[in-house]
């Protein structure tokens, strides 16, 4: 097992980084020191995901929308070893990944596919979940755009965002059962529910299952965008918390509930980190190129 923690090589706290246009992943500890990039040469990416446990990471490559050549790679911690797992053609554009470890699988949003997507953890058995669209007319459509993404153990349930135009005021975030009810399929589901609807432009989810709360960053303009927002999931107040404000495009969140954390990235290339509540924020990365996602790990 590449880098499992032991007795003499106790976990330390650490995030990874992507950097889009400079097609990077870095490695840091959490206040920017020992910063290092492990990988290099990807293709436009956006979403990453640390399994702790098998030492590997994974990342999706959006690629050229125009192209069709988005991908998905895993590599291992040290950013060694790495490996396409969904080879262009497969995927769209894919964009925030999440693991769902116990059931051996990755979930993605795919944004021009407009679809939810999940596969086994070596690629294998590549499923559509929710289909918002199909073809180069709904593509068009940026309220059908599937972004961010996060997973609700506790009920089955899944949580994505679909963006819409920039600062439309039509951004959404919905939910529905993780699997595709009987007899139905991924573009005719009828249990999807709308979570919330005009936001600015919602982009990643991240859920505190301890305290039952989604998180998430919203690219769009003040006063409800660029921000982090928070509400419950299982009592949904009626208007949900901004606890983060004056980003500058917010992309990518990590949470770190044990040590009451955040983590945040913004397109100005910033990483901001703050308590869950939003106070105590603080900048302390700028000027970092162009960053979309974000991800936590004790390694």
């Amino acid at each position: 097992m590449p880098n499992a923690v032991t007795k003499s090589n106790p976990a330390i706290p650490r995030l990874f980084v992507l950097e889009l246009n400079a097609g990077c992943i870095h490695a840091m500890k959490t206040d920017g020191s020992e910063r290092k990039t492990i990988v290099t040469g990807c293709h436009l990416p956006d979403g990453i995901v640390v399994d702790v446990e098998a030492g590997h990471i994974y990342w999706t490559n959006m690629g050229i929308p125009s192209l069709d050549d988005g991908s998905i790679e895993r590599a291992d911690i040290d950013g060694k070893n790495r490996k396409i797992i969904v080879p262009q053609g497969y995927t769209h554009t894919p964009k925030q990944i999440i693991l769902d470890k116990k059931g051996g699988k990755l979930y993605w949003c795919d944004r021009e596919g407009m679809r939810l997507m999940r596969c086994n953890l070596d690629g294998s058995r590549l499923e559509t979940l929710i289909e918002a669209g199909r073809g180069e007319a709904d593509s068009k459509d940026q309220t059908r755009w599937c972004v961010g993404l996060a997973i609700d153990p506790k009920f089955g349930r899944i949580y994505w965002t679909q963006k819409g135009p920039d600062n439309a005021g039509l951004g959404r975030i919905f939910r529905a059962n993780v699997e595709i009810p009987a007899g139905q399929t991924a573009a005719t589901r009828s249990d999807i529910e709308i979570f919330y609807d005009g936001l600015p432009e919602p982009i990643d989810l991240e859920i505190d299952h301890k305290n039952r709360i989604l998180y998430w960053t919203d690219r769009g303009d003040p006063p409800r965008g660029n921000t982090v927002n928070r509400a419950s999931i299982d009592n949904k107040p009626a208007e949900s918390e901004i606890v983060v404000t004056h980003l500058m495009e917010g992309i990518g969140i990590a949470l770190d509930v044990p040590n009451d954390r955040m983590f945040v990235t913004d397109f100005a290339g910033s990483i901001y980190s703050a308590r869950l509540d939003g106070s105590g924020e603080r900048n302390f990365l700028f000027a970092q190129g162009n960053l979309t996602g974000i991800a936590y790990a004790e390694v």
